[in-house]
């Protein structure tokens, strides 16, 4: 792991595979650890030089103040154009999980001269809160329970972990795979106070950030080869957001994942690595989606 610096911050990188190797760029939902191992070591067994990032706040990258974010998600945007300028080897293949796939929506409309496809995985097409009249918003009963809960002390690593894997039951993912994955992201925090560890943990910093304009009407202006992958049991962006993103971007592909919740499991990795790989070679990736 290191750090990059672009458009003024510095972001905490992880790379896999050769230098040389066409670029996989994974989008952090927050943190880069939003992208499992297994997953970014089958990408680069495919041929791939793979990046994961830390978004701003999260991780090994410049955090400043979660609460009040100064920077908007077009910055966002940019900052995942200017690594693929900074890394070399562009126009890369753009992939973005959870809010990191609002990130990289954004980024292929602003700037598609970085990006040569795209990867979608369990995200919708407007920013935090409301969704559109025609969307279907997060699983109320879910949500209730999440935010029903005490917050953890900040402090103690196993509190911290023990909470997010509680609230990965509630979504209907792994909470052994994600106390894991929770204690890592706590152990590359840069601190411990609650804004820092909730930026981290949980993304709250999307609640606060500036998302306008709105870029849903723009998804048909999107003419590079997209996938998009969505669990049929995410209660958190719920499969619906991912039906309308692949009607909406021309040619894209759904890749439903039958038993998947919220986050990727290990199960399901190589299915997701075989169809970004396919996706990349321009090969056409088969359409998973309901007759």
């Amino acid at each position: 792991m290191t750090t990059v610096a672009v458009n003024g911050v510095d972001l905490g990188i992880e790379s896999f595979g050769e230098d040389d190797a066409p670029l996989v760029l994974l989008v952090g939902g927050t943190t880069m650890l939003s992208w499992p191992d297994a997953l970014c070591e089958r990408l680069a067994d495919g041929g791939r030089r793979v990046v994961r990032y830390d978004l701003r706040d999260s991780g090994e990258s410049t955090t400043a103040d979660p609460e009040e974010p100064a920077y908007t998600l077009r910055d966002l945007a940019a900052d995942a154009a200017a690594l693929v300028e900074e890394l070399g080897g562009g126009p890369a293949l753009l992939a973005g999980v959870g809010v990191g796939g609002m990130v990289a929506q954004v980024a292929v409309l602003d700037h598609p001269h970085a990006f040569s496809a795209l990867t979608l995985v369990g995200t919708r097409a407007v920013a935090p809160g409301p969704p559109d009249d025609d969307l279907p918003d997060h699983d109320q009963t879910a949500i209730g329970r999440l935010f029903a809960r005490s917050m953890p002390r900040w402090d103690d690593r196993e509190a911290v972990a023990e909470f997010v894997a509680d609230g990965a039951a509630i979504l209907g993912d792994d909470p052994v795979a994600a106390r894991a994955t929770a204690a890592r992201v706590w152990d590359r925090a840069p601190g411990t106070t609650p804004s820092v560890q909730m930026a981290n943990q949980m993304g709250l910093v999307f609640s606060r950030l500036d998302c306008t304009p709105r870029w849903r009407e723009r998804l048909p202006e999107i003419a590079v080869p997209a996938l998009v992958v969505h669990g049929r049991r995410n209660r958190f962006f719920a499969f619906g957001n991912g039906e309308a993103i692949a009607r909406e971007i021309p040619g894209a592909r759904l890749l439903v994942l039958e038993e998947v919740a919220t986050a990727i499991p290990d199960a399901a990795t190589r299915e997701v690595a075989e169809a970004m790989l396919a996706l990349g070679q321009g090969v056409a990736v088969r359409d998973r989606s309901p007759r």
